[in-house]
């Protein structure tokens, strides 16, 4: 018996029902593990000290490549949209997966596959963007325990270099990441709901992907203003 592929769409009705198990949870006690940890640091990243006055930056769709089913992938999207934008290191401009096949024929790219000839060229052209940011899904277990792989890499468009990189699984068997997880999803709006319900983003790929995007997007290299230029009057008080 041949079996259907999954669609996130399908644990919807199991989502609520989880949802309407845990309405008569309070609040996590001040001594609950997605308050006090341990928690979950990715270690697998690296960039520059600073984004070097990047301003604006064109972010792919995920890419998910044989890892995941399509569908999984562009719910993925807003979730990464949502949880970059959050960190609020430069200005986000997303091509869709329509104007990627139009673009481009192909509604994603992945980080470690070649490139059209012309493709930062385009992006520059189109965009007037400073770098273009790959997301790949490396690992995608949609059942509990849940797991993510993500790699990532942010590149410069002009005089081409990588600015950051990101490689890591988050997996909820770790406790470490289920706390992070939770503890992720009660520092977001819950909309007043006083019941604890962070268990369900252990239960959900938008939710977790939400939290571990979040995590990655973390590591971004900072953005450090320039000093201010010193004025000839303020060099001339202090000699």
């Amino acid at each position: 018996m041949s079996r259907r592929p999954f669609s996130l769409s399908a644990l919807a009705p199991l989502a609520g029902v989880a949802l309407l198990a845990l309405a008569g949870c309070t609040t996590p006690a001040s001594n609950d593990p997605s308050r006090l940890g341990p928690f979950f640091t990715p270690v697998n990243h690296a960039g520059e000290a600073d984004l070097h006055g990047i301003r604006r930056v064109v972010v792919l769709p995920v890419c998910a490549g044989e890892i995941a089913p399509p569908e999984t992938a562009l719910a993925f999207d807003p979730e990464f949209i949502a949880a970059l934008q959050q960190q609020n290191r430069f200005e986000v401009v997303v091509l869709s997966r329509d104007e990627c096949q139009r673009k481009f024929h192909v509604g994603e790219f992945s980080s470690a596959a070649a490139l059209p000839h012309d493709f930062l060229g385009r992006l520059q052209h189109d965009f007037a963007a400073d770098a273009v940011l790959f997301v790949d899904l490396t690992v995608f277990h949609a059942y509990r325990p849940l797991a993510l792989g993500l790699r990532a890499k942010l590149a410069t468009i002009e005089h081409p270099r990588i600015v950051w990189t990101f490689d890591n699984v988050f997996s909820a068997a770790d406790p470490a990441v289920a706390n992070s997880a939770r503890h992720h999803y009660l520092d977001s709006d819950r909309g007043g709901v006083p019941a604890d319900l962070s268990p369900a983003i252990l239960q959900s790929p938008a939710r977790f992907a939400g939290y571990a995007a979040a995590a990655m997007f973390a590591t971004l290299p900072p953005v450090i203003a320039p000093a201010p230029p010193v004025s000839t009057a303020q060099s001339t008080a202090k000699r």
